[in-house]
């Protein structure tokens, strides 16, 4: 099973780039999406065209922001939006698909903000879903997404400069992401490639792309259950489309 993550910084621009033959390329059995900005009916919409699969989308109540889908040639048995939380239920930043032997949730977890105004909700969200995860815990869970943070000083290019200045790399995002890790969560991509310098996003700003100014914050990651059914991971970044490239987990 082929599995691929990407946060498309708008489903209706990333359709008219090359989208729709990356996809093809890349031939995925789930394919989960991040930052759609569109309404239910435009994703569906903008989605068009890509045969084979069922496609369940959670959008935000505000136009134009943030928002999920997965597309999956499987058909679940069950499918849930949000955390059960009110205070989340808003951004349409989490879909979990049930299959027979295993859960699997996409999301697109908050950015804590210029001047890091958000961080405090950050916190509170990061809490949160790791308990939703935790009540999940009765199969194993494949968890997809931005997830926000870069977790060591390894996963972005500038460690230094942005730590406790910039979000995603506060002290508070980094402990939300070790307590994902110490609830045993594995990090595919650096389960499988511990040194391995290698980033999914990019500014826009002074060509950080072409020059590898890069953070690693899109992750795969899989209960310890199924780490022996791990086959190949891999950060796509020669993928454009996106300021975001796409990351890849073969099972």
């Amino acid at each position: 099973m082929r599995v691929v993550s990407w946060n498309v910084n708008g489903i209706r621009s990333a359709m008219k780039k090359d989208f729709k033959a990356s996809i093809e390329v890349m031939d995925p059995d789930v394919l989960c999406l991040q930052e759609t900005k569109a309404q239910d009916d435009q994703v569906l919409e903008a989605l068009t065209g890509l045969n084979g699969y069922h496609i369940y989308t959670n959008s935000a109540v505000k136009k134009g922001y943030s928002g999920t889908a997965i597309l999956t040639r499987m058909k679940p048995l069950s499918v849930r939006k949000d955390i059960d939380r009110e205070e989340h239920g808003r951004e349409g930043r989490v879909i979990t698909l049930e299959f027979e032997d295993y859960f699997l949730l996409n999301v697109y977890t908050p950015n804590s903000g210029s001047e890091l105004k958000r961080l405090g909700y950050r916190q509170r969200w990061d809490a949160h879903f790791l308990s939703y995860l935790k009540a999940l815990e009765k199969k194993p869970l494949i968890v997809c997404g931005d997830l926000n943070v870069a977790h060591k000083a390894i996963d972005l290019a500038r460690p230094r400069e942005n730590y406790n200045k910039s979000a995603g790399y506060t002290q508070v995002e980094i402990d939300g992401m070790d307590n994902i890790a110490r609830a045993r969560f594995i990090d595919t991509f650096r389960y499988k490639k511990p040194d391995e310098i290698k980033y999914s996003w990019w500014s826009f700003r002074a060509g950080a792309r072409k020059r590898n100014v890069g953070w690693r914050i899109d992750y795969v990651l899989v209960s310890p259950g199924m780490a022996g059914r791990i086959k190949k991971v891999d950060i796509l970044n020669e993928v454009m489309g996106s300021d975001h490239c796409p990351v890849l987990l073969d099972l």
